[in-house]
């Protein structure tokens, strides 16, 4: 029997009533904690529970990317656990061949996605320049952080600035994109391949084995080596690569969870000028030994890009297009195709290169 508080006895209809209001206090209970707190929803996919694993190249400047990425999720996030998983790419392995004559920029990112594919880890960071401009179909860049300085930057034993380099300096560069335009600026410069991380090259100046070398600022800075930089390479005088001084976080499509909780982190101008640049690649169909540059900046909802083309030989054709920002892809691409037209088309084809959007114009 059940009783009143008083010992009255209750009948059965009341002894229901006092039944159902103890079952929804204790619900009330478990749905706000002893204290009146909100519990989480167990079904919020941004609660914390299971470590988030962030798969990464091992140099310094990658886990140093990392270690932004994973500032940012915490502020976001910061109950949620995170762990790193180092991945050794054939981009890292490699280092005595020119990145053209064994694969391209696809070494480094590779087995990244693999373990993207096989649940490995949840999300990857990159150098978003690394990504090859063609993204497999089951992989999405996810987000971008606030972009570094997109600048190219002369780092020299024996002066203070390209025109100053002494006649026939050795420069050591790997990207033909810098060669070309090191060309065009100074032809009498001895440019010669070099490879290996930041820390590496660097040595290799020290060492005597150049007289200068090209670096790029982002990279420089995140690694707190600014102090080594002799100038700053203007854009009028070297245009990036597309996507420089981005980092760029890198899901597998159909992982709607770890979408959501990365898209937080998105740094939409930053988005934009990448989405842009790329589509600016990928008009093209360049590889890693093409000689192309682009950089887009965003003011307000005004999208404006620069770019160029160029050959082996130092000859470049450039432009720039502006227009809103919703339409960056569209502008990207429409750039690269005028740069085709006015001269680029020749000047690849000169170095045997078609371009793909030239071929596909050109069968309507």
């Amino acid at each position: 029997m059940v009783s009143a508080p008083g010992g009255q006895l209750l009948s059965p209809e009341k002894r229901e009533c006092q039944l159902l209001l103890t079952i929804l206090s204790a619900s009330a209970t478990l749905l706000t904690g002893p204290d009146s707190s909100p519990l989480p929803d167990l079904r919020d996919p941004l609660m914390p529970h299971s470590a988030l694993i962030i798969g990464t190249r091992g140099s310094k400047l990658a886990l140093a990317q990392t270690d932004l990425v994973q500032g940012e999720i915490r502020r976001w996030h910061p109950n949620r656990p995170l762990e790193v998983l180092r991945i050794s790419t054939k981009g890292d392995r490699i280092q005595d061949r020119p990145l053209a004559e064994v694969g391209g920029k696809a070494l480094f990112v590779e087995e990244i996605e693999a373990a993207l594919r096989t649940g490995r880890i949840h999300l990857a960071v990159h150098s978003a320049k690394d990504i090859p401009s063609d993204l497999p179909d089951d992989m999405r860049i996810a987000a971008c952080l606030p972009r570094a300085d997109a600048h190219d930057v002369l780092v020299s034993r024996v002066s203070d600035s390209i025109a100053s380099l002494p006649q026939g300096a050795i420069v050591g560069t790997s990207s033909p994109r810098r060669t070309c335009q090191l060309r065009a600026l100074r032809p009498d410069l001895d440019l010669r391949d070099i490879r290996g991380n930041v820390d590496t090259r660097l040595a290799k100046l020290d060492a005597g084995n150049y007289d200068a070398i090209i670096l790029a600022a982002a990279g420089l800075s995140r690694l707190n080596l600014l102090h080594h930089v002799t100038q700053i390479v203007p854009f009028d005088e070297m245009l990036p690569c597309a996507a420089q001084g981005a980092i760029a976080i890198e899901v597998c499509a159909d992982d709607v969870e770890t979408m959501s909780l990365v898209s937080q982190l998105d740094h939409a101008p930053t988005s934009n000028a990448v989405l842009g640049e790329r589509a600016f690649l990928s008009f093209i169909g360049g590889t890693c030994d093409t000689p192309l540059a682009a950089h887009a900046t965003v003011s307000e909802q005004t999208f404006t890009i620069r770019g160029m083309i160029g050959d082996s030989r130092g000859r470049t054709v450039h432009s720039r297009l502006s227009g809103p920002v919703w339409d960056a892809a569209a502008i990207g691409s429409k750039l690269a195709e005028q740069l085709l037209a006015h001269g680029g088309a020749e000047l690849l084809k000169d170095d045997g290169v078609v371009a793909r959007g030239h071929s596909a114009s050109a069968h309507g």
